[in-house]
């Protein structure tokens, strides 16, 4: 039970990043990131590729956060000047087209087939029983990192921009901001974070193949970005660990209750029947975004508190 409860951990930390990196892009840039796996992806086999070459970690995950953000930077050049919904088509293609080429270039990915045997960090001096207890604060310790690092910069002049630019992308242009720049960086930092996030899922599997990348994977990271809450970094988190609670969970139920269609079919069923109700009743989320204060405002709340 208690490798269980790890696992679910693990899960709803390497997703925590995912939908984090999702949030900055499309929360606060309102970049239509459908293709947010493809990032993950080329992070998990970056990772798996120079681990099995005998690389350690820290160059693996390095690796990762380069080749991610590499993929996020030669998306951007041709589809970042085209309107949201053109965007959206071109990453959903995207994502696509890598899960073939992991699964064509066998020479390389070992195809369909995957690649196992992925070395643990430190597994000559853990305990395999014990491997968990070591892996997950290490997840915990990432996602905190993006964390603090995603608030930083929504709250920076740069994070002010990117705002601005979702709210009226043509004021901002007439202000004199690049969009097209502002716009690439944001994806970049999204990408960095999905390739930490699959640096992370590769080590924790030590398994993977092109059938854990399918387009719907992006589905479920914007169903937690969306439940959680949009534009808020916390709510990325919540709403992670609460779609992976239920699908670790579901993992158990189907051992015990014989369901009359697939378990993997009806997660999808319940978790989209849940986006509606969201999308239908509260479409911020969970935990809203925090609007910021003008400093009119600020002045005025300063001022009453010094007359009390």
């Amino acid at each position: 039970m208690i490798n269980f409860i790890l696992d679910a951990l693990i899960y709803a930390g390497v997703f925590g990043i995912l939908a984090i990196s999702l949030n900055i892009e499309a929360g606060f840039t309102r970049l239509m990131n459908y293709g947010k796996v493809a990032f993950f992806g080329v992070g998990a086999y970056t990772s798996a590729l120079l681990a099995l070459s005998g690389y350690n970690f820290l160059v693996t995950l390095v690796a990762a956060i380069f080749m991610s953000a590499l993929a996020g930077f030669l998306i951007s050049l041709p589809t970042l000047r085209l309107r949201e919904d053109y965007f959206a088509i071109v990453t959903v293609s995207a994502g696509e087209i890598l899960r073939l080429f992991f699964i064509s270039e066998a020479w390389l990915t070992n195809g369909t087939r995957g690649l196992p045997g992925i070395p643990r960090p430190l597994a000559d001096i853990i305990p395999t029983e014990n491997y968990l207890l070591f892996y997950t604060p290490v997840v915990f310790v990432f996602l905190f990192a993006c964390y603090l690092i995603a608030t930083q910069i929504v709250n920076s002049p740069f994070g002010r921009v990117l705002k601005s630019i979702r709210e009226d992308e043509v004021a901002s242009k007439s202000l004199g901001k690049d969009i097209f720049k502002f716009k690439t960086k944001s994806l970049i930092i999204g990408s960095s974070m999905a390739g930490i996030a699959g640096h992370l899922f590769s080590y924790h599997l030590r398994f993977i193949s092109p059938d854990m990348f399918f387009p719907v994977l992006t589905f479920t990271i914007w169903t937690m970005m969306i439940i959680g809450g949009i534009a808020n970094i916390k709510g990325s988190i919540l709403g992670a660990l609460i779609v992976q609670t239920f699908e670790r969970g579901m993992s158990i139920v189907k051992d015990y209750v014989n369901l009359p269609i697939d378990p993997l079919n009806f997660r999808i069923i319940v978790i989209g029947f849940i986006l509606i109700l969201f999308m239908m009743y509260r479409p911020e989320g969970i935990i809203p975004e925090e609007k910021t204060k003008s400093i009119s405002t600020r002045l005025e709340e300063n001022g009453t508190a010094e007359d009390k």
